[in-house]
Order: structure tokens, then sequence, then C-alpha cells
């Protein structure tokens, strides 16, 4: 199990396997050499602790513009978070008191259904409207009834960064695939 989880999130295998992922389930690749199956398992093993337990991860330390022990709670209101230049993703307009720097680019190398992690987060942790209904799905909603914790969305982005920069540093550590097929 561990050992197809890290498989997963290679992207030398996702690329190289792209169209059949597509349509079917993924197959399951024989590494050639006993110790690069423990390596991957126990590199899986370790992404599934990290993706499962994202939510009390250390958030990653960044600078913020504004001193966070003095605001409160309704000035980490989040409508939709941005970039604040485009071409760089280093910094992260949060809301109009809260601007998020030094966010290392190589965070954004961790990517999940084709788009960085960290991209989802600020897409999703954001007010929206649904166009035909108009429901409106309000992320601070959910940070305040279900996690009593206004800060929430801004504490997840924080965790992501963690996340997405353990992982690329567990799946670049792993040795070349070196696989075969079971027929």
């Amino acid at each position: 199990c561990y050992y197809m989880y890290d498989w997963m999130q290679r992207e030398e295998y996702k690329s190289k396997y792209a169209d059949n992922l597509n349509k079917e389930l993924p197959h399951i690749p024989r590494v050639k050499q006993l110790a690069d199956f423990w390596a991957f398992s126990q590199a899986g093993r370790k992404l599934a602790e990290l993706h499962i337990n994202y939510e009390t991860v250390k958030p990653y330390t960044v600078t913020f513009d504004v001193a966070l022990d003095t605001l409160s709670n309704t000035d980490f209101y989040v409508k939709q978070m941005k970039f604040a230049k485009k071409g760089d993703k280093s910094t992260v307009i949060y809301n109009n008191k809260i601007t998020i720097k030094n966010i290392p680019v190589a965070a954004y190398d961790y990517v999940v259904n084709g788009k960085p992690a960290l991209e989802w987060v600020m897409e999703r942790q954001a007010v929206t409207t649904h166009k035909d209904s108009g429901i409106v799905n309000d992320a601070n909603d959910w940070a305040i009834e279900t996690m009593n914790n206004p800060r929430y969305p801004l504490e997840l982005f924080l965790r992501v960064i963690t996340v997405s920069l353990e992982t690329m540093e567990i799946v670049n550590g792993l040795p070349k695939l070196e696989i075969e097929w079971f027929r």
C-alpha cells in the first residue's frame, strides 16, 4: 500500500503513464532491487502520514506585512487569496490586511490533479457564489463554525506549504525508477 502511494506522487510515473492513468486503474510496477522496494515503501509511509495529518503539521514560517497578534478575529476573513504580482508566487495577498511573503517557490512543485496544492488552497479557501443557484460557499463559515478558528484558512495555507515542501523532498530523494512490469 505505501509502496504504491509513493509511486502515485512521482511526476516521472504520472507523466510516463499519463495516457493509461486516464483510462484504467494504475498498474503496479515492480522495482528491480529489493532495497528500492523498501525505499519506496518507507517513502510512501512517510507521504501517507504527512498527507493524512496535514492539518497538524507545523505551519511554514513566512513573513507577514503585519503582526498577526495585533489583529482581531474578523481581520482573518478571506474573500479570495491572490498573487501580489503576476509571475511572482512568493507573495500572496490573503486579504486587505494580510500579505504573506517569502513563500518558497519550490512549494508550488507539489501538484495535485494538475494544479499546485497551494493554488488549490487559494482557490477553495474563498467566498464563492454558484452562478445558477446563487448558493454562497464561504470558507470562513467552515473555519468559524466547524473548526472554531477564524485563522483556519491562513493556517491551512501555511501547513500546505510545509506539506508541499516535505512531499517534494521525499519524492526527489528516491532512487531512479528501474522497474519491471508484471504480466
